[in-house]
């Protein structure tokens, strides 16, 4: 199937825009520019019922996170998602993915709670993994006071945030604890160093490339890490059984979309329970460009549902 024409005319337009490439920028430059990005082609303006923002302690400090309760929503404790913003582990924010945490817990009727993880290359790896796990384990242990249902608590995001979601459900399993009931993994790196077809072939020109994800990877993760550990690569876990049931979005012009149905693949071998939505004229992380695609809001709003049957 060919990319989608407004995807493709969207793509061309932004190309005869020039600019410099992410990789020819400094993480703030390029941190500025994904806002921008946002802005302009993101969802606005989208109604909710409560946003509160809150305060999670970390490593002798605490980073931020922003709680969303869903119009019409209930004073009982609600079923909800801990969602990691995607960016490569260095460009994202919870302001960047403010609108489409806000389309989630209205499609879902779920709370959604944003973790602002400390980013790199400020705080390489392991700290964004660290900062996942314990605000996921912090939101478990208060979860009376942030009007959260601890019986139904699952983990989520999109690209790099997707990855830190497999791997906080790969870690909590490991521990025992907290108990993540769901997998929300839309786009997610599932593993850095590997090659696939679609690595190579979407290397250039499908709004996310390969020479983007290097300079990601090279600011996320310190000289001498170890690729194949599972919390930079959470497709070389050795024994997937027992995690929790997943959702998967990806899309077929994705260079990470392999590595995706992938990690899909071996949960289910695992037994785990697997869905996966795949668009295959889309590129990656096209849920962002709400502005320019009818596709974005559906595809989201999908995800959301399946977040909801999920738990409720």
């Amino acid at each position: 199937m060919p990319l989608d024409p407004v995807l493709k005319a969207f793509l061309d337009q932004v190309a005869t825009m020039g600019g410099p490439k992410t990789w020819d920028m400094q993480p703030d430059e390029a941190r500025e520019a994904f806002a921008g990005l946002m802005q302009l082609a993101g969802p606005k303006d989208i109604p909710i019922g409560k946003v509160t923002n809150i305060a999670i302690p970390v490593a002798q400090t605490e980073i931020a996170a922003r709680s969303y309760a869903p119009v019409a929503a209930s004073s009982e404790p609600l079923p909800t998602l801990v969602f990691f913003h995607g960016g490569g582990w260095v460009i994202g924010s919870i302001d960047t993915h403010d609108g489409l945490c806000r389309m989630i817990a209205n499609s879902s009727s779920c709370r959604v709670i944003s973790v602002e993880y400390r980013p790199s290359p400020e705080s390489k790896f392991p700290g964004p993994v660290e900062d996942a796990i314990t605000a996921v384990e912090w939101i478990e242990k208060n979860a009376a006071e942030l009007g959260v249902d601890a019986n139904r608590l699952a983990v989520g995001g999109d690209s790099a945030g997707g990855a830190l979601a497999a791997v906080v459900a790969q870690i909590a399993k490991g521990k025992g604890a907290p108990k993540i009931a769901f997998q929300l993994l839309l786009f997610p790196v599932t593993q850095i160093g590997g090659e696939t077809t679609s690595l190579r072939e979407y290397a250039e020109g499908y709004f996310l490339e390969r020479r983007t994800l290097d300079w990601f990877y090279a600011h996320y993760l310190p000289a001498d890490a170890d690729k194949t550990d599972p919390r930079i690569s959470p497709l070389a876990a050795n024994d997937l059984s027992g995690l929790p049931p997943a959702y998967f979005m990806l899309a077929g012009f994705d260079p990470l979309h392999d590595e995706g149905l992938q990690y899909a693949g071996k949960l289910r071998a695992a037994g785990v329970s697997v869905a996966v939505a795949d668009y295959p004229d889309m590129v990656h992380d096209f849920i962002y460009l709400q502005a320019v695609l009818p596709q974005a809001a559906e595809a989201l709003n999908t995800a959301a549902k399946a977040l909801k049957a999920a738990l409720t």
